[in-house]
């Protein structure tokens, strides 16, 4: 399998998926600026809405939206545990929460980083996020993961937006919780590997 990925962007959540999945893959960087690989390939080519992350497969075929692909990463080792078996509650559970960091979480972050949001809308966007992740770090208290005890690929996900307040002037001291998790998240050897391989940590 082959990611393309941009270091500490959504394409983390993956990358972490398929470590910790022990899955044999490779990834290719891919400019989130000038949506080109590192050889001057136009990744326009690779996916035509010109974002990561991108999963292909051996028979080229390719998954777009970071939910899908790191459900389909945990369905190839079930003995992971990485996420619930299909048609159980507890994987819709994880859908849920997928579907959560995606929506209300990543997509927030969003004009947080756009260099032509208005100022006068950042304060807005950043009382949006504040109030969302309150509530994540409730829902986080008395566990270690947010499906209990047991680490999944929506750790992973989460893991990632809760790591990007830093580079928006968002100030998530208060959040014991959460801060927790991604602590516990960090430290695992799977993640340490992703971020020493995307350049984030030495």
């Amino acid at each position: 399998m082959k990611l393309y990925y941009s270091p500490g962007a959504c394409s983390l959540s993956p990358h972490i998926a398929l470590e910790e999945a022990g899955l044999p893959y490779t990834i290719v960087r891919a400019s989130t600026k000038t949506h080109k690989l590192e050889d001057g390939t136009d990744f326009y080519t690779i996916n035509p809405l010109g974002y990561i992350p991108v999963l292909e497969l051996a028979d080229g075929s390719r998954l777009r939206e970071g939910p899908a692909i790191v459900q389909y990463i945990a369905d190839q080792v079930p003995q992971k545990n990485l996420a619930p078996a299909s048609g159980t509650f507890a994987r819709y559970r994880l859908q849920e929460w997928l579907a959560f960091i995606g929506t209300e979480l990543h997509k927030n972050f969003n004009p947080l980083f756009a260099p032509d949001t208005p100022d006068v809308y950042k304060p807005i966007v950043r009382d949006r996020l504040l109030a969302r992740l309150k509530w994540v770090d409730g829902e986080l208290k008395g566990k270690n993961y947010l499906m209990g005890d047991t680490f999944t690929v929506a750790d992973g996900f989460l893991f990632t937006v809760a790591s990007w307040p830093q580079y928006v002037g968002l100030d998530i001291s208060a959040f014991t919780h959460l801060n927790a998790l991604r602590d516990r998240v960090a430290a695992r050897p799977a993640v340490q590997a992703v971020l020493k391989a995307e350049g984030l940590i030495k």
